[in-house]
């Protein structure tokens, strides 16, 4: 069977709509809908080139599809990324490894020196990586919590002193101080890739403005009128719920602020109808696993993070 790779066509529903279906069927554990695959097409900043890849079978079938980009936000220059996903229902006709030539062309293009890409860790797959010639890193879990029988821990009949939960939408006049909190929170992370989180216009273009922000579901936790805590929620509009960022700013840890912000928006989400809720650790991160397994979610795929020198063009 001919497969052939081309960009997706801005301002194309069936476009969108058919590389949210490969994504979906690829990682059932990520929040992807065609919405969110238009917005990070159209919004994506000038400098990370970014591009949406799709692998397409001679009857018009998208199969597979790649996110490639330059880190542009990172100190290090030179660093990409590329994602490539096939419909486990096609593989075995060379979609994954055309997207990845067409992808790691487009890098090299741009001046890549390394190029990065989660690989889900599973033998087919790194065999895959390895065999052009990427070597693996770091690993990250995808977990699952069943939100419609979930035995939530119950909200405190009284907040600590000092201490008020709001909705992210509570912000929605001047969200820059849920952006410091993300900044400070998100340098932390682990990482094979440094980036610093310090455009608040490309924040609020990216993060903020992202469709698939849910901002009443996204709760906050004040200490004193000070943002100390937040859980940010992504939502597919239906029944899945997932966690995109829980962040604590440095001078607030230890107080249990993330579980108490993070028990809030799962009891606001599951009353809201959402019946599956999803999140990913760093498999290092201990902390925030913890407090994962603490909410009863459970392990259900892992990801490996593959890295690869390219040759500049």
């Amino acid at each position: 069977m001919t497969v052939s790779i081309r960009d997706v066509r801005a301002g194309s529903p069936s476009d969108a709509e058919s590389v949210a279906r490969v994504r979906r069927a690829a990682l059932p554990f990520l929040i992807v809908t065609a919405e969110g695959v238009a917005f990070e097409l159209s919004s994506a900043h000038p400098a990370k080139h970014h591009r949406i890849l799709v692998a397409e079978t001679a009857d018009g079938r998208v199969i597979g599809t790649a996110q490639v980009g330059i880190v542009y936000d990172s100190p290090e220059p030179g660093q990409s990324y590329v994602n490539a996903h096939v419909d486990p229902a096609h593989r075995g006709l060379g979609a994954g490894a055309l997207l990845l030539r067409a992808a790691e062309e487009h890098l090299a293009g741009r001046g890549a020196v390394d190029v990065y890409a989660w690989v889900l860790d599973e033998p087919a797959h790194r065999a895959f990586a390895e065999r052009r010639g990427y070597h693996p890193s770091r690993s990250a879990h995808f977990l699952r919590l069943d939100l419609a029988s979930a035995a939530l821990p119950e909200l405190p009949r009284d907040l600590p002193a000092g201490v008020e939960l709001r909705p992210g939408s509570a912000f929605a006049a001047d969200p820059r101080p849920l952006f410091a909190a993300d900044a400070e929170a998100s340098s932390d992370e682990p990482g094979d890739v440094p980036a610093e989180l310090d455009d608040y216009e490309d924040w609020l273009a990216h993060t903020w403005n992202s469709p698939s922000l849910d901002k009443e579901l996204t709760t906050v936790a004040l200490v004193d009128g000070v943002v100390a805590s937040f859980a940010a929620a992504q939502t597919d509009g239906a029944t899945r719920y997932a966690s995109a960022m829980t962040g604590t700013v440095r001078a607030f840890r230890g107080r249990g602020l993330a579980k108490l912000a993070k028990t809030a928006s799962l009891h606001r989400a599951r009353a809201a109808g959402y019946t599956e809720a999803f999140t990913g650790n760093d498999a290092g991160n201990d902390p925030m696993l913890a407090i994962n397994e603490w909410f009863g979610y459970e392990i259900c795929a892992t990801e490996t993070r593959y890295t690869k020198k390219l040759e500049t063009l």
